[in-house]
């Protein structure tokens, strides 16, 4: 089990329609562990669940984490308790950044997609790339201006001129064109998105459409659809290192039957949108439900939070 860090709620600030930003500061003055853009933390929200929020601002020697928080009444219940109860000066758990949403390495030319509060990472992107002076341009969609956080801040950033915003309650010119955005695919291309799973989904096929290719891709969920579990049957785990065999109940996930059976595992989201718990399939087939994994790599891994088996049993890497 991962150590967790406690942060003091720094500050608290309302940047948009129902987004709150919050800066979180170590209670005891340690040096909070660094990070590059794309990374998200784990907030232990008091007397609530645990939820993943990326950081919108990359280390700036202020020993300071920052996230945005959309209080979106649909959702599992995180980020609406978060907003109304923890207010300036409370103590949270979090965990240290975690990245499954990295930039690529080297000089490629990035094209960076936001919709809604799906801004947090895509923020930290545009200001790590300019930071290194890497070519790249960024779209940030909302409904209303009002409903788009950090609007003021890009307005400021130098980096400014490489921005483009597109309101659906804007001049029809200004509009997301994604076919024209994102443009033709090159080896010297890279396509980041986050936001909505329609609108990721809009942009992924459209990308896909024009020709782009997978290892081009590149995007993380905030959430996943539900799922009908009405017709989940029982399978089996085999550990391939100890030749254990767990069964999976029917109203059980993978992960906590192999959690259940003191295999050490990690588990962050468990909907299958942020890769923590990723594990290799030896043998069986899988029933893929997460958001993360590509069709390539659904060959070889599955996401024990969320998935299940298509055969009697999976053999995993374990």
């Amino acid at each position: 089990m991962e150590s967790l860090l406690q942060v003091r709620v720094a500050a608290r600030q309302l940047v948009a329609e129902d987004i709150a930003a919050y800066e979180f500061a170590p209670v005891d003055g340690a040096e909070l562990p660094a990070f590059e853009a794309g990374a998200h933390i784990d907030v232990h929200v008091p007397g609530g669940p645990v939820r993943q929020y990326s950081l919108f601002q990359l280390p700036d020697g202020s020993q300071r984490y920052r996230i945005g928080v959309l209080r979106d009444p649909q959702s599992r219940g995180g980020s609406v308790r978060l907003i109304d109860t923890v207010k300036e000066g409370d103590v949270l758990s979090v965990s240290a950044p975690r990245n499954h949403f990295a930039l690529h390495a080297g000089p490629a030319h990035a094209v960076l997609f936001a919709g809604g509060i799906g801004i947090t990472p895509i923020l930290c992107m545009a200001e790590q790339l300019s930071r290194e002076g890497r070519s790249f341009e960024l779209h940030y969609c909302g409904r209303t201006p009002a409903r788009m956080a950090f609007l003021d801040r890009l307005h400021g950033a130098s980096f400014a001129e490489r921005v483009q915003v597109h309101a659906d309650d804007g001049a029809p010119e200004q509009r997301l064109d994604a076919r024209a955005s994102i443009g033709a695919p090159a080896a010297d291309r890279h396509l980041y998105v986050c936001g909505p799973t329609g609108f990721m989904d809009h942009v992924l096929a459209t990308a896909r459409e024009l020709g782009w290719t997978e290892a081009q891709l590149h995007r993380e969920y905030f959430a996943a659809a539900p799922i009908d579990h009405s017709a989940d049957g029982p399978f089996e785990i085999e550990l391939k290192h100890s030749g254990r065999c767990i069964t999976v109940k029917a109203d059980q996930s993978a992960a906590q039957a192999l959690i259940d059976a003191g295999v050490p595992l990690s588990l962050s989201c468990e909907a299958g949108v942020c890769g923590t718990c990723q594990t290799r399939v030896l043998e069986g087939e899988p029933d893929h439900r997460d958001l993360y994994l590509t069709d390539d790599e659904k060959r070889e891994h599955f996401m024990p939070c969320c998935s299940r088996s298509c055969t009697p049993r999976l053999v995993l890497d374990l």
